[in-house]
């Protein structure tokens, strides 16, 4: 395919494909979706070789969060029966993550629910942050802690913080269909307060919401004009008890063709296959690897994962490696500051439009979502 052939020699250049190109790749078809996968993957081995870097989660508060997002199991008014529970104190924090650790994480999430952080609460992540990188040298940690205010993002980086991660889930036209208590510029704001204060920004998105094509398309591009170094794709969870629970419109190969326009549109940026993975790529998943680079180890803020092992036996099974500690993730002109989002030649053309996809709709696989009842905030050992 002329398209294929124009994007990974664009990728490989670090050029921006064009819109029309991004929603071509959207629309291609099943029998095609081999060719875009190693398409993809090209681009991908180009500046990550087979490497894939770990992740793990660490939910440091649960739930009893004011905002309303629709996808989230932790919004205001949640009847999702999710574990509940407050700030957990460092030594319990660390704790959690040494299990992730251990299973191959090269870096550690500390997530907390809430609209942002109090300067107090800054402080207890701080705590947190420094329980765990003395006790694990080497170890990158992410925080997550929703909106942030002038300085905290300072503090965070001061304490230690490598990188700060906030989504931006959807496009800038229908995220006041999802959330309403935030608006789509203080998410925006947020990511260029990590990016100023010398963190490494995390930012991404949540598919199968009920958007686009277009949506999609245009909310991957803002995401390049932020330029973060990471960019989970999340495939949503439609947890029952939560406004989104009807929305079951992903196949896996509708997944694999958004990972693929993800790589083409970002190729040397790192593409983390978020939440969802197992609940909607599930079999395709070693597929995807040849996609992103960066998957997440275990369990989820509110919901289960596979197996860490089987994590691991997929990852060496489809011929990949883990990225060692003493690996650096990211292309040296990225990681010396460069940036996906400063492309050597090519423009974004102005075009939007929506590709309906001919595949049935999905079959609901609610046996796939399973709410966490282990790891932090329970007495169970975590999955890592």
């Amino acid at each position: 395919m002329d398209l294929l052939t124009t994007l990974v020699d664009k990728g490989l250049r670090r050029e921006l494909p064009t819109r029309e190109e991004a929603l071509a790749v959207l629309a291609t078809s099943d029998d095609d979706l081999l060719d875009v996968v190693a398409a993809a993957g090209k681009v991908r081995r180009h500046w990550f070789g087979r490497r894939v870097k770990l992740n793990y989660l660490v939910n440091l508060k649960s739930g009893l969060c004011p905002e309303d997002c629709s996808y989230c199991s932790q919004r205001l008014g949640s009847t999702t029966g999710i574990l509940k529970y407050t700030w957990l104190k460092p030594d319990e924090a660390s704790k959690a993550a040494a299990a992730g650790l251990a299973g191959g994480a090269k870096r550690v999430c500390l997530v907390a629910s809430g609209r942002g952080p109090t300067d107090r609460d800054v402080d207890r992540v701080a705590g947190t942050i420094k329980a765990i990188k003395d006790q694990n040298e080497g170890v990158e940690v992410c925080a997550c802690l929703g909106l942030l205010s002038d300085g905290q993002a300072e503090r965070l980086r001061e304490a230690g913080a490598d990188a700060y991660n906030h989504n931006l889930n959807t496009s800038e036209a229908t995220y006041g269909d999802i959330t309403t208590t935030h608006t789509y510029e203080d998410r925006v704001d947020t990511v260029q307060k990590a990016h100023a204060a010398g963190l490494s920004a995390c930012s991404g998105l949540i598919a199968g919401m009920g958007e686009s094509d277009a949506d999609l398309v245009d909310v991957v591009f803002s995401l390049r004009d932020l330029d973060p170094d990471s960019v989970p794709v999340n495939f949503l969870i439609p947890v029952e008890g939560t406004p989104l629970a009807k929305e079951w419109n992903l196949t896996p190969q509708r997944c694999l063709r958004i990972l693929a326009m993800v790589r083409f549109v970002c190729p040397d940026a790192e593409v983390r296959i978020a939440g969802g993975r197992e609940v909607h790529l599930r079999t395709m998943q070693p597929l995807a690897l040849n996609l992103a680079n960066s998957i997440f180890l275990g369990d989820y803020l509110t919901t289960e994962g596979q197996a860490g092992q089987a994590d691991l036996d997929m990852i060496a099974d489809a011929g990949f490696e883990i990225e060692g500690t003493d690996q650096v993730t990211l292309p040296e002109h990225r990681a010396s500051g460069g940036g996906c989002g400063t492309p050597s030649a090519g423009a974004c053309g102005t075009e939007a439009g929506a590709c309906a996809s001919d595949a049935a709709t999905p079959e609901p696989r609610t046996d796939l979502v399973t709410v966490r009842r282990r790891g932090a905030g329970t007495d169970l050992a975590p999955n890592a």
